[in-house]
């Protein structure tokens, strides 16, 4: 981190430096969902159903196994703004190394691991001799990328807590627009198939490392990140260890109600199914809409907690928190407004549309509902309480799962989505109670 990281830290805090932060990571959440749509037109010129499941079933089973070390995008970020609030540059260099030595590591170790993960993948979902064939040369081909592919986590984290978001969505656009290019060279032009979308990405993911690394060559121009003593300092590493696993274990929770909530959904039939599905596309374009601002309150709270400035602390959780309000407010009105319009447009099924339109309403509540969770899931992050985040995520499970045991069998499906909504408030509520505590640990 260079001077002018530590002298914006320092900066008046204004809705325009919230914006700075928060907008170029919307604007790279938004890119993602193409490239899934570009894979599958690609493949999908092959004629064949076959090419279009293997794909899917490969990217997706990577991406859920790579998502495991999302804590480290996370965790980098709290503890690397701590460090520049604090002025303490050396430290903040010293976290890049750390969190690249453990993104390495990790990758290094799922392709070591790759029968094992592989023989998992297809146990848990077989699929046809052709797909399967298919898909496990596509991952084959694909792990050797990890290594890139999670130390890119750590890379975004540390740029995200100096407030270089505008380099995350040049990473990102990178990425994804070499990965269509090539998909097209590969896969259309030299007939390469599922292989050739899989290389495509193999050469994105180190592209978009060695980009990340460029983009962080103030860093590794200063001693700091190559000062082993402190790198390997045991206290930091055990502090990082532990804000780490507390994010492990928080986001492991929230999956498990999300695939909990999709296996108890496909017990109604599959037009519930469908319509559930469709309306998890919604869920998923707020929770991207609100990452920007979780990651601005990461960022701005975390540089506050490093330099112990409680009134800032407040400052930024609030201005963030604004933002994310209106936001919140803006998609419920749009989900209202133009819902009917969008799912007319993800399906052409009549009974499908009919069904999605009942359960509307439920997506139009979510934003306002899930905004003081995902906002103070970015607050305690930036100031480092992951245990009380992880914590109160254990009480929401619970929580949703007793209105689920409770509410399901009386209501169905509206049982189904009222226990989810139930989860988000119980996880706003418990960190609320929370934070009282987190302004004074800044002051102290």
């Amino acid at each position: 981190m260079a001077e002018a990281a530590v002298a914006s830290a320092q900066a008046p805090l204004t809705h325009a430096r919230v914006f700075r932060i928060a907008f170029p990571i919307v604007l790279s959440n938004a890119t993602i969902p193409i490239l899934g749509v570009v894979d599958t037109a690609v493949v999908g010129q092959m004629g064949t159903a076959a090419p279009i499941g293997a794909v899917g079933i490969g990217a997706f089973s990577l991406a859920a196994v790579y998502w495991i070390f999302g804590f480290l995008r996370m965790g980098t970020v709290g503890l690397a703004s701590q460090a520049i609030g604090a002025g303490d540059r050396p430290e903040a260099d010293a976290i890049l190394s750390r969190a690249l030595m453990i993104g390495l590591s990790a990758g290094l170790a799922l392709i070591a691991l790759q029968i094992p993960i592989f023989w998992g993948v297809f146990a848990v979902a077989p699929a046809s001799d052709e797909v399967e064939t298919l898909a496990r040369g596509y991952m084959e081909i694909r792990i050797w990328s990890a290594p890139a592919a999670i130390a890119v986590f750590a890379l975004t984290g540390w740029l995200i807590a100096a407030e270089r978001t505008r380099a995350v969505l040049a990473i990102q656009v990178w990425m994804n627009g070499l990965n269509i290019a090539l998909n097209v060279v590969f896969v259309l032009g030299f007939g390469w198939g599922v292989n050739g979308v899989a290389v495509a990405t193999f050469i994105a993911e180190w592209s978009g490392l060695a980009l990340g690394l460029w983009f962080c060559r103030d860093a590794f121009a200063r001693p700091g990140w190559r000062d082993w003593p402190r790198v390997f300092d045991a206290a930091r590493l055990r502090r990082m260890a532990s804000v780490n696993t507390d994010i492990l274990i928080r986001s492991v929770l929230l999956e498990a109600i999300l695939v909990s909530f999709m296996f108890i959904g496909s017990d109604f039939g599959d037009v519930p199914l469908a319509a559930n599905q469709i309306l998890m596309q919604f869920l998923m374009v707020t929770a991207y809409a609100m990452d920007g601002f979780a990651f601005a309150a990461e960022t701005l709270v975390g540089q506050a907690m490093g330099a112990r400035a409680r009134g800032r602390l407040r400052q930024s959780a609030v201005m963030a928190g604004m933002w994310a309000a209106g936001i919140c407010v803006l998609l419920a009105a749009v989900f209202a407004l133009a819902g009917p319009a969008i799912i007319d447009v993800m399906t052409t099924a009549p009974d499908v549309r009919a069904e999605t339109r009942v359960f509307l309403l439920y997506m139009v509540a979510a934003p306002i509902l899930g905004c003081a969770a995902w906002m103070l899931d970015g607050i305690f992050i930036g100031a480092t309480r992951t245990r009380d985040m992880r914590d109160m995520m254990l009480v929401s499970a619970l929580i949703y799962a007793a209105a689920a045991l409770i509410l399901v069998p009386a209501f169905g499906n509206h049982g189904l989505w009222a226990a989810l909504l139930i989860s988000f408030v119980a996880r706003g509520v418990t960190l609320g109670l929370k934070y009282p505590a987190l302004e004074r640990a800044a002051g102290a």
